[in-house]
């Protein structure tokens, strides 16, 4: 596999870890009018620090970011540890919907808010992820076009993606996938 998608380190770490099954989107600067595509329904799951901050996700999160900084392997190396197929997506076009999926993400109520209302179109993008961890992390140069504000890269190298296994059990990823649905579509 070589399509990676751009994801805070400490959000990667939250998805590997079973912890959420949802990403929430809005796009990047880099891509056509900072709105975001889904253009993949399979993706490296590619962990930055860009933009990450550790006042922008909730206390737990906040507390595994500082370990997970300590762990990353160097400015110039990106460690590919799982890759994610998405089940499920939505626009969510109102701030209370994106709202009504608090405690099923590590961001922070104020993260959600901003990331809504920037950009010129007033809607964000939640997606339902099934995440596999890879057999072995596989660390990559970091070439200076996996950089910017973008969601989708594409990498200079084929990660195998073989003999990965699932972040969650069939059963908690369907109950985790149903209260995120139940969330979204209560609202409706």
């Amino acid at each position: 596999m070589q399509v990676a998608f751009k994801e805070w380190a400490v959000v990667v770490d939250a998805l590997e870890r079973g912890v959420q099954v949802l990403i929430l989107r809005k796009g990047g600067i880099a891509e056509e009018a900072g709105v975001f595509r889904l253009e993949h329904d399979r993706f490296l799951l590619f962990p930055t620090l860009y933009h990450q901050q550790h006042e922008q996700v909730v206390p737990a999160a906040a507390a595994r970011f500082d370990l997970l900084r300590g762990e990353m392997p160097g400015p110039d190396i990106v460690r590919i540890r799982s890759f994610a197929e998405v089940v499920a997506s939505w626009r969510l076009d109102s701030l209370a919907a994106a709202e009504r999926l608090r405690g099923q993400h590590v961001w922070r109520d104020e993260v959600i808010a901003d990331r809504f209302d920037w950009g010129g179109e007033l809607a964000i993008h939640a997606l339902i992820l099934r995440v596999w961890r890879l057999p072995a992390a596989v660390d990559l140069p970091l070439r200076p076009e996996y950089g910017g504000c973008k969601s989708w890269i594409q990498l200079a190298v084929d990660v195998p993606v073989d003999d990965a296994t699932p972040a969650l059990s069939d059963a908690e990823f369907a109950l985790r996938w149903r209260m995120v649905a139940d969330a979204v579509e209560g609202g409706r």
